[in-house]
C-alpha cells in the first residue's frame, strides 16, 4: 500500500509540473531588485518565504555568487511547493510568492525556517556571520547547500562551515537512503546529478567538473538529537532544475521534476523537524 500510494505521488508531481509546462506559465517576475526583497520586520506573516541568505566573495573561492540563480529559483520553488503540497506559502498577488533575501547577522534570518544558499564554494563567513548562523541552526533553523562542483569548491565550503561546526562536535556524514529525508513525502533513494542547463545543452553530460564531479555527495550537520541542521548537495545543481523549468521541454522531463521531489522533501523534513 505504501509504495502504491508513492508511486501515486510521484505521478502526480510530474502530472501537475507538465501540465504548466504546456500551459501559460505563471507570470514569474515582477520586482526582483534586492532591495524589494530584502527582508525587514514586517515581511513575515506567518506563511512560508523562500529565504535566500546572502555571503561575502571568498577571494579563493570557486563559482559564482549568492545571487546564483536568482529570482526564478526562488520563485518557482515557491510556487510549486504552493501547488504540489499543503504548504502555505506567503504571495504577494497570484503566481507573485514573497521571496525574501537575508543576511546572516540580521534579525530577520530567525523569522526563516530554513534559507538557501546557492554556489558556497565561492563564500567567506566572518565571525560574526559563523557565530550567528551557529545561533540559528541550534535554535531550530536549516540551511540548504546546492550548486557546487568538484573537490577545490569542497574543500573552501568546508574551511568555512568548520567556523560555525567545529570538526570534533559536529561531524560531516552522508545521508543514508533510510534517512527520514528522503521519505517525507516521495520515497527517494537519494539525490540525482542535475547538471546546470548550460551544461546539458552543450555537452549532454551531467558532471560539470568532469572526473572531479562524477560523484553527487548528499551530505549533513546534524545536532546532538540527530536533526539534520545543514543539508549539502555537492556536484550536483538542483536549484537549477527550478530555474529553468520553462526553458526547454527535455530538461524540464529530465531533471526539474526530480529536483522538485527532492526540493518537496527537503523543504517538509526542515518544516517539520
Amino acid at each position: 500500500m505504501r509504495m502504491k500510494r508513492h508511486r501515486t505521488l510521484a505521478i502526480s508531481v510530474a502530472a501537475i509540473l507538465i501540465a504548466a509546462l504546456a500551459s501559460a506559465q505563471f507570470i514569474r517576475l515582477g520586482n526582483t531588485s534586492i532591495d524589494a526583497h530584502r527582508a525587514r520586520p514586517n515581511s513575515f506573516d506567518g506563511r512560508f518565504h523562500y529565504c535566500r541568505a546572502v555571503y561575502r566573495a571568498n577571494p579563493r573561492g570557486d563559482g559564482g555568487s549568492w545571487l546564483t540563480d536568482y529570482p526564478l529559483a526562488d520563485i518557482d520553488l515557491s510556487v510549486r511547493v504552493s501547488e504540489l503540497t499543503k504548504v502555505a506559502v506567503s504571495f504577494e498577488s497570484p503566481g507573485q510568492p514573497r521571496h525574501l533575501i537575508v543576511r546572516l547577522t540580521d534579525e530577520e534570518l530567525f523569522h526563516c525556517p530554513m534559507i538557501f544558499m546557492q554556489e558556497v564554494g565561492a563564500l567567506l563567513f566572518t565571525s560574526e556571520e559563523a557565530e550567528t548562523l551557529r545561533t540559528y541552526l541550534l535554535k531550530g533553523g536549516f540551511l540548504w547547500v546546492d550548486d557546487f562542483w568538484g573537490s577545490y569548491a569542497w574543500d573552501v565550503w568546508e574551511t568555512e562551515i568548520r567556523k560555525v561546526f567545529p570538526a570534533s562536535e559536529y561531524p560531516i556524514v552522508d545521508v543514508p537512503p533510510h534517512h527520514a529525508l528522503y521519505h517525507t513525502m516521495f520515497d527517494l533513494k537519494g539525490v540525482p546529478q542535475i547538471p546546470g542547463i548550460g551544461t546539458w545543452l552543450s555537452r549532454r553530460a551531467t558532471s560539470e567538473r568532469g572526473p572531479d564531479s562524477a560523484e553527487v555527495h548528499a551530505r549533513a550537520i546534524s545536532d546532538r538529537n540527530g536533526r539534520v541542521m545543514v543539508f549539502m548537495t555537492h556536484n550536483t545543481d538542483v536549484s537549477d532544475s527550478w530555474e529553468r523549468e520553462g526553458e526547454d521541454a527535455e530538461y524540464f522531463y529530465k531533471f526539474s521534476v526530480d529536483g522538485y521531489r527532492v526540493a518537496v522533501n527537503v523543504l517538509l523534513y526542515a518544516m517539520t523537524h
